[in-house]
């Protein structure tokens, strides 16, 4: 453990997410306690402990469309809103699968769409963390183009997953109008600002 932390317990032992409490010691020196949610099956797994950021999951900006002026998102239900949001096509790398190959995986997935991937300089593919006030989980973003058919016939029946094809006057209503996962809403408001066909022009950056 460090200065701040003097001890780890988890509190939950479930498949997809754990909660950890966590002894501390504050800034004043004061005793404490602090509560995580992690996708840590055990408190070893911890980026805490591991000070590894392996990123427990992949979202996916992609471009559709001849043109390529068109965005895959997903509309999806989340349970802890109790509604629908817009997302881009996400979720958890799979154990001894890299990043590029799950993002590859649950596009097909939750679109049925076919996506290539772009090799990107490692400032835009590293992954990043996510609402790190509580959670140490963090993923990778991967861009690229998809092709194909929208289908959802290779959903699960626990997704409930409205595949979405939008330009920009429909990105625009839906950053107006709608419920929009943070990540997801600052590449759309990019996205908006970007010329037609040329939405990942600043991934080519040469420092």
């Amino acid at each position: 453990m460090s200065k701040r932390i003097k001890n780890v317990h988890q509190i939950t032992n479930c498949k997809f997410l754990n909660l950890y409490s966590l002894d501390t010691i504050r800034p004043d020196g004061t005793k404490g306690s602090y509560q995580l949610a992690s996708r840590a099956k055990n408190k070893d797994l911890l980026k805490l402990t591991t000070k590894e950021n392996k990123p427990d999951g992949v979202i996916v900006y992609s471009l559709y469309g001849e043109k390529k002026d068109k965005v895959v998102l997903i509309r999806q239900y989340r349970y802890p809103l109790d509604d629908y949001i817009y997302e881009f096509p996400a979720g958890l790398v799979e154990e001894n699968e890299d990043f590029l190959t799950g993002a590859i995986r649950e596009m097909k997935e939750e679109t049925g769409l076919t996506l290539t991937p772009l090799s990107v300089p490692p400032c835009f593919s590293k992954p990043f963390f996510m609402t790190v006030g509580m959670t140490d989980e963090s993923c990778a973003t991967v861009y690229g183009y998809a092709s194909g058919t929208p289908t959802r016939k290779y959903q699960e029946g626990s997704e409930d997953i409205e595949i979405v094809i939008a330009g920009k006057t429909e990105v625009k209503r839906i950053l107006e109008e709608e419920n929009v996962a943070i990540m997801c809403a600052y590449m759309l408001m990019h996205f908006l600002q970007s010329e037609e066909g040329k939405a990942f022009d600043f991934l080519d950056v040469n420092l």
